[in-house]
């Protein structure tokens, strides 16, 4: 009789184990978006910064006469050229570095919208995100509070 009352211990202690494995596992999902989220943002911020920089050397380079010699560095080799031969080089790289900028913002929205699918899906809620805006006066009220008050962004999930 005590092995059946153990089993069941057993098999309860078993399943509550399931329970909260499955809680981590959807954590660990979750945590696994927003990862992916944050990189495509940083490999988006890169994108656009190597087209800040293209759009400044175009803008010189247009000011040069076009047989001036000019530097290039491509994949870590300098080559010499001159600016007529650089100048539509340096426009095709803009334009497609503007598509894949493009494309970076439409996957960074639809990883987005997945991620709020998934927090709904889940019912995962995340500490220090308000569901519904606070009033101005609550605002004002939260405003003069300390910055310490421990106001930091942490997943909780139903268990």
């Amino acid at each position: 009789m005590a092995t059946a009352q153990n089993a069941t211990s057993a098999s309860s202690g078993g399943a509550k184990a399931k329970d909260k494995k499955s809680q981590e596992e959807i954590y660990a999902e979750f945590q696994q978006l927003r990862n992916q989220q944050r990189n495509l943002i940083n490999n988006l911020n890169t994108l656009e910064l190597d087209l800040k920089e293209h759009k400044t050397v175009i803008d010189t380079l247009k000011t040069v006469e076009s047989g001036r010699k000019c530097f290039r560095l491509i994949g870590g080799v300098l080559c010499e050229q001159t600016v007529e031969v650089v100048l539509p080089q340096l426009v095709v790289n803009k334009e497609q570095l503007e598509k894949l900028i493009e494309n970076g913002k439409e996957q960074i929205t639809k990883k987005g919208t997945e991620i709020n699918q998934y927090k709904d899906e889940h019912n995962i809620k995340i500490r220090g995100q308000d569901t519904t805006p606070a009033s101005t006066s609550e605002k004002e009220n939260v405003e003069d509070k300390p910055a310490a008050s421990g106001n930091r962004n942490v997943l909780v999930g139903n268990l």
